[in-house]
């Protein structure tokens, strides 16, 4: 099909073929200029290089694609060019829907990630659906596999895609008759890059096919390698390119018009005009300078409900305020050191990010609103990340972070490397120091990780890792919720693959143990006070099916420090609390499904089996359910419903301990790719009962000043509904104009729909506009 086309075209540029390895693409420089209108019908586009010959890397890697894909590539001096042409030759329905941004993994699209600086650690990510709806941000090999949800064990190793940055470049695409076509320009000024000429940058085009699943690559790429980007193709030659002065200032204005119930009776409104601004130089091809002041920082979306009844640490929630979500990646540490949403309501600040010679660097300072301090002095944030490229794909990095509130202060500084050893294996290790003065005094801590090894390999993976966090560390700036321990894990994969054309296409079991210590009594090798032995199994089905199963068997020994505020009422006489012994042989299971991306799609997973109830040091039974389903029945249109259910009993007598069920609605209406309407609603609905001594049965009274759990030992109810409405307008990366209005209400039972009352509400108005020079 493409032949033909190439033929009336008189086809002039080189043909890179991905299935023979023909990788390394002498890209045309041509001063030319087209229009970005999704059709090649140009003359400039005859002399580009072609790129053919995708294979499949999901599910199985090593194979033919079953729908080829055709790119050609071509740079004039201010901009890199691409024109695609995906076939389909299944009759399938192309998925294509008039999405918002970043939203288009339900639909068939295609990702270009370019590694600017070759040096298989980051790429730039621009991705684009059918219809030109746009997708971008960075993709990072070698980020810590727990922090930022990557793979374990050996897993599929491809690293993690940020979709938070934004850039500015052009797309537009449509479908044909055989598939759809696509055409896109990235200017130099969105990138970051070498300061060399000639350059060469790694390339890889990515297709997406929703009617089968598969994902596809123009580069070879298989499993058995510990890095993704390290298989790229190369664009060799690159010369002559001309970024400008890059230098972008986005003025703001925001008004928040906040309502709240008055101390003597009745509702009242308050208005909070600010005006504010960001400005970005990029100083040098490779170096971006960004201050900010009273920038806002309002979410214009509500964060996904979690259940926190029987929950024993702080959540995460990932960043997404517009001034620190460029070069976020660049600050990412192995065990979350930097986590930029400590930063609450910064009056200011600037930031630093880029790469000098093999390191990367990234610095950011901010003072903080003084809202949410606990001396009442304005915090003062000092963050720096360095990471120096070792070899073909293995890194030491440095980080030090700080944080000061008038005479109190909070600091830490570590080191970090990660070492790619034959290709499909690496080692890491963290040792960190953290120092902190507050009234009370003054105290050190050290966190400290060791990952062995961790072998990739096609049909077979491992990981052994082993850490610890000694009590007294305390990461102000960063994300470590739990402190005082020492934890080892030792994981297989084992995978099996399904011959061409066979209904379950790839079979992959995850199994292995984790155990952890009390941080001092680690040395004297005592039982584990807590310990699972885990097993996984997934199921990819042709046509884009998943199923998954796992079963775990798990072991808790319950650490007196952490029930210190715990009493026991006696007939009105506090008597001290017994911890009970620790719980073993707790099972439980679960399963889960999930459909294809089609017009209507669903996931959902049970779990049951045996738990501990941590407020209570009490066994329980847990039963958790979670379904998810999208309906998007015209390009333009998209709902979401999700119900999230939780029930907990107690073992002893299977009498109620907990429900929660968190229920949430989330409805778009495209306008243009520009323009959406948006309403999400969300119910957080909990409920548990008062504590009991496990022991005697008699009610539990706890000390909130020393306790370390959650309370309060009386029973506690959650029943608040959250609306949001929103209109949006976004033409380009940092021009936008949002209007809103939200409301909270309660009640005294949760669900009802009786007795709601507004506890608050709010008007949202936000515009900016990016001048970009």
């Amino acid at each position: 099909m493409w032949l033909p086309l190439l033929a009336a075209l008189q086809f002039q540029g080189p043909v890179n073929n991905g299935q023979t390895h023909a990788v390394t693409v002498a890209v045309p420089r041509l001063e030319a200029e087209a229009r970005v209108d999704g059709v090649l019908d140009e003359p400039v586009w005859q002399r580009a290089a072609l790129l053919t010959g995708f294979s499949q890397y999901r599910p199985v890697d090593g194979r033919p694609a079953e729908d080829s894909t055709e790119v050609l590539v071509w740079y004039a001096p201010d901009a890199l060019w691409f024109g695609i042409r995906a076939f389909e030759s299944h009759g399938a329905v192309v998925r294509a829907t008039l999405a918002d941004r970043d939203q288009i993994d339900a639909d068939d699209y295609v990702r270009i990630l370019l590694d600017t600086y070759d040096d298989h650690r980051r790429a730039w990510m621009f991705g684009v659906n059918p219809l030109g709806v746009q997708q971008d941000g960075v993709w990072s090999d070698g980020v810590d596999a727990g922090a930022a949800g990557g793979p374990r064990a050996g897993g599929r190793f491809d690293a993690t895609a940020d979709m938070n940055p934004d850039y500015v470049y052009q797309s537009r695409g449509h479908l044909t008759p055989d598939g759809y076509q696509l055409e896109v320009r990235i200017p130099f000024k969105s990138l970051r890059y070498q300061a060399a000429d000639p350059q060469t940058w790694g390339l890889q085009v990515i297709r997406f096919v929703q009617h089968s699943g598969y994902e596809d690559t123009w580069a070879p790429a298989v499993r058995a390698s510990a890095s993704f980007l390290s298989q790229s193709g190369r664009l060799t030659g690159l010369t002559g390119l001309r970024r400008g002065v890059v230098m972008d200032l986005a003025p703001e204005v925001t008004t928040r018009i906040d309502g709240a119930p008055q101390t003597g009776g009745g509702y009242g409104y308050d208005a909070t005009p600010e005006v504010g601004g960001t400005l970005r130089w990029g100083i040098t091809p490779n170096l971006n300078l960004t201050g900010t002041a009273n920038p806002d920082f309002s979410q214009v979306e509500a964060d996904v409900g979690q259940v926190t009844v029987n929950e024993r640490f702080a959540l995460f929630f990932p960043e997404k305020r517009p001034f620190f979500l460029e070069g976020l990646e660049q600050y990412d540490t192995p065990n979350r050191l930097i986590y930029t949403r400590r930063i609450t309501s910064p009056l200011g600040g600037a930031k630093l990010t880029g790469k000098i010679g093999g390191t990367n660097v990234a610095v950011l300072s901010a003072v903080d609103d003084n809202s949410a301090s606990a001396t009442g002095d304005y915090p003062i944030f000092n963050l720096l990340r360095l990471r120096r490229d070792l070899g073909r794909s293995s890194t030491l990095g440095l980080v030090y972070t700080d944080r000061v509130e008038g005479d109190a202060y909070n600091r830490v500084l570590g080191a970090d490397t990660r070492l790619v050893w034959l290709g499909s294996w690496f080692s890491a290790a963290q040792l960190v120091g953290s120092r902190t003065r507050t009234a009370a005094g003054t105290q050190s801590g050290a966190l400290w990780s060791v990952t062995l090894f961790d072998y990739t390999g096609r049909s077979y993976g491992n990981h052994l890792e082993i850490g610890g966090i000694s009590p007294a560390f305390d990461a102000a700036s960063g994300f470590v919720p739990r402190t005082g321990f020492v934890q080892t894990s030792l994981h297989n994969r084992f995978s099996w693959y399904g011959k061409p054309g066979a209904t379950v296409e790839q079979v992959t079991t995850f199994l292995g143990p984790t155990l952890l210590w009390r941080y001092h009594d680690f040395s004297h090798l005592p039982s584990p006070l807590e310990g699972n032995f885990e097993q996984n199994l997934m199921f990819t089905l042709r046509g884009g099916w998943s199923l998954n199963a796992s079963w775990s068997n798990s072991h808790y020994e319950f650490d007196p420090a952490s029930y210190a505020g715990y009493q026991t009422d006696s007939a009105g006489t506090a008597l001290p609390f017994v911890v009970p012994p620790a719980q073993s042989n707790l099972w439980a299971g679960a399963l889960s499904a999930t459909t294809p991306n089609r017009a209507l799609s669903a996931t959902g997973s049970v779990n049951y089996g045996e738990a501990v109830i941590f407020n209570e040091a009490a066994a329980g039974r847990e039963w958790d359910l979670s379904v998810t389903a999208s309906w998007k029945p015209t390009p333009s249109l998209r709902t979401e419903a999700r119900w999230t259910h939780s029930r907990m009993t107690r073992a002893q007598d299977g009498s109620w301990f907990s429900t929660a069920n968190i229920p949430r609605l989330k409805l778009e209406y495209q306008i243009n790719r520009a323009v959406f309407l948006r309403y999400v609603g969300q119910y957080s609905a909990e409920e548990r009962v008062a504590l009991r001594d496990p022991t005697t049965g008699r009610p539990l009274l706890i000390d909130a000043a020393t306790a370390q759990r959650i309370g309060p030992a009386t029973g506690a109810t959650v029943a608040d509904f959250r609306n949001d409405f929103l209109f949006s307008y976004k033409p380009t990366p940092g021009t936008v104009l949002f209007l809103g209005y939200g409301a909270s209400l309660t009640e005294p039972s949760p669900l009802q729909f009786s007795g709601l009352t507004r506890a608050g509400d709010g008007f949202f108005f936000k515009g900016s506009y990016l001048f970009r020079m």
